[in-house]
């Protein structure tokens, strides 16, 4: 649930300033416990990963054993509670997460199985009674040609034939969605996992009304997603901006640069004139930067941007310089360098300081 809706149900509710800086410092922490366990993580969010404990078995004992350790450990050392699932693959492990989860009921929080695993024999059992809806992929659209055909739960689903799933809902979508409805997920944990897109996305608790405050924000947003990228190696041959407006329309427009960018100043450069046909008069609820079709990162050298420098050019300047840029901040914090607009700060104290860190 968004925050704005969550803001509609409840208008009296306190909403807290996010602290992405202890989150992400978490995280890591978290990584490093799981470490301890296996080598095979492969992060999907903050908060969330997936571990192979095939090969820790023997050392360490059964897989439920090393679930309660887990949670034993980050439970001693972070003062963190977390839900562990446990399954044959990773679509059934995420599943059997929620099941372990607490849950919010309208007599209160019902404390949840906080380490569920699914029994091989038991898959089936296990998947079939779930509403539809449970399956990675089914959306609201997706959701409702499925139910305008009659399914309902993941059995409804399973006992359809292929082609007339592929029917439904598209040969390609129809066909993963048929593999899930018998448990089939055939991927790997994957630890070195390449992000398709790198991206963070703010919502204003205060409109943006004009263009320098949407440009700054830009700046601001582009400087945490170009970290991002150059942390990951990796460079991006498409920019895209994501607009939503206090009416809660939503646009997103997207640039190719001629080369991949990894910089700050080639982010804003790219962005400039994207950002120059939006009429902030309306008010900007929310802003994102994306850097999607990530490859291979390059590197080159010059000193100074020129007004009118492209955005190639604005990259070969600036790729020496946010080396030495990365290591000040990973000396020292990143606020101890960054662009001269984030200086008058629009942010209230306790909110994020330069940037959410989050994989969008």
């Amino acid at each position: 649930m968004s925050s704005s809706q969550a803001r509609r149900l409840c208008p009296q509710a306190v909403f807290l300033p996010a602290n992405h800086s202890l989150y992400q410092e978490i995280s890591h922490q978290l990584h490093d416990i799981f470490l301890s366990f296996t080598p095979l993580i492969e992060p999907i969010s903050v908060d969330e990963s997936f571990l192979d404990v095939t090969g820790s078995e023997k050392l360490l004992g059964s897989a439920v054993d090393l679930a309660w350790k887990i949670r034993a450990r980050v439970q001693d050392e972070l003062g963190l509670t977390c839900s562990v699932g446990l399954a044959r693959n990773k679509f059934l492990a995420k599943l059997a997460s929620d099941f372990a989860k607490p849950r919010a009921s309208a007599q209160g929080i019902e404390p949840g199985h906080q380490v569920y695993c699914v029994a091989i024999d038991a898959e089936l059992e296990f998947l079939y009674p779930l509403p539809v809806r449970a399956l990675w992929g089914v959306g609201p659209v997706t959701l409702k040609k499925l139910e305008s055909i009659g399914i309902r739960t993941v059995g409804d689903l399973a006992a359809l034939h292929e082609s007339d799933l592929q029917a439904a809902v598209g040969m390609s979508h129809g066909s993963h969605l048929f593999a899930l409805g018998r448990a089939d997920d055939d991927r790997p944990v994957e630890p070195d996992r390449v992000a398709k897109s790198i991206g963070h996305e703010e919502t204003f608790s205060v409109d943006l009304v004009t263009a320098q405050e949407m440009r700054d924000e830009i700046v601001r947003l582009s400087e945490a997603v170009a970290r991002r990228v150059r942390r990951a190696g990796v460079a991006a041959g498409t920019v895209l901006l994501k607009v939503k407006f206090s009416d809660f329309q939503t646009i997103t427009r997207s640039v190719t640069p001629r080369t991949p960018i990894t910089t700050a100043p080639a982010f804003v450069a790219a962005l400039l004139p994207l950002l120059a046909k939006i009429d902030a008069t309306q008010g900007v609820r929310l802003l994102g930067v994306h850097a999607q079709k990530l490859g291979e990162a390059s590197s080159s050298t010059r000193m100074f941007v020129e007004a009118d420098d492209s955005v190639e050019e604005v990259e070969h300047l600036w790729s020496a310089t946010n080396e030495a840029i990365d290591e000040i901040v990973s000396r020292y914090g990143r606020e101890a360098i960054r662009p001269a607009s984030a200086l008058a700060d629009r942010k209230a104290p306790g909110d994020s300081p330069y940037g959410p860190d989050e994989l969008v």
